[in-house]
């Protein structure tokens, strides 16, 4: 019998346990841990206790934190980077890091004055003298998407700031490429149009070698966020303070001192922080 669920946008799909394995295995757990899981949701299907993609997750992350805490916080990163929210500035740092192990020289939040008017960019990335700017569009809900009209807002933003750029400095202007990089994923309209103008849009899945969450996983810079052994508040107190990497914390134990953490609950913090930062060959 065919098992379906639903997804964040409503509709339904057939459910794909390849999918689940593959996500599963990508965090970490053992081979006997993963089937554990996908055999357990699988009955969960059949019994009719679980129906969504949301109740899926939610299942296999509370099997996983209950045999392999370190591999829970890897497979929470998707709901980790929602829970930089409810503003885009931690996610604005947080790409800012991603860039900086790519090599690149960031500022987060610079204006640049347009030849209409100035604009706040988000992040400027600077390698090999050339200098990249990126729009991050946040979103707090997972099945909201990037449209088409981001994507010309963004591109029109960088029209205006080259169009300037080129007046005063002709073709030793610095600014070459606009990049629109998002949580969630982009829609068609979005990527056919971005690909058009030659603006490269980078979304949770999207493209395949360059995604937001490939950069994540290759690079090992795991959201504060994903820390189970923080409350929602201490998590939070850190991303304020701009502290928005587990490996932040991992390198400097003493951004930790505000909590007032028993020695066992910090060594708990620590050892989460280095098992989720770890990379997964």
């Amino acid at each position: 019998m065919d098992l379906f669920i639903t997804k964040v946008s409503g509709e339904r799909e057939p459910f794909s346990a390849e999918k689940l394995r593959n996500s599963l295995t990508r965090s970490g757990a053992s081979g006997a841990l993963v089937e554990q899981v996908i055999l357990d949701i699988e009955h969960s299907l059949r019994e009719g206790t679980l129906a969504t993609t949301s109740d899926i997750y939610k299942r296999a992350f509370s099997l996983l934190r209950r045999e392999e805490r370190m591999v829970a916080s890897r497979y929470h990163l998707k709901r980790a980077i929602i829970d930089m929210g409810p503003g885009g500035h931690p996610f604005e740092h947080f790409v800012g890091e991603l860039l900086r192990a790519e090599g690149y020289r960031v500022e987060v939040g610079k204006i640049i004055p347009g030849a209409c008017v100035s604009h706040e960019v988000d992040v400027v990335a600077e390698k090999e003298n050339k200098k990249v700017l990126i729009e991050c569009k946040f979103h707090n809900d997972q099945g909201m998407k990037s449209d088409v009209k981001t994507a010309l807002y963004v591109h029109a933003r960088f029209e205006d700031i080259k169009r300037r750029c080129i007046a005063e400095h002709g073709e030793l202007c610095e600014f070459q490429e606009i990049w629109l990089m998002t949580n969630t994923k982009l829609t068609s309209d979005a990527i056919q149009y971005a690909e058009c103008v030659g603006m490269k849009a980078v979304g949770w899945s999207y493209p395949h070698d360059h995604s937001l969450q490939y950069l994540i996983e290759s690079s090992g810079l795991h959201p504060v966020t994903c820390l189970s052994t923080l409350r929602s508040g201490q998590r939070h107190a850190l991303l304020q303070k701009n502290i928005v990497l587990c490996r932040q914390v991992k390198d400097d134990p003493s951004v930790l001192k505000e909590f007032n953490l028993s020695p066992a609950k910090l060594k708990k913090v620590l050892d989460e922080a280095e098992n989720v930062t770890r990379h997964i060959s």
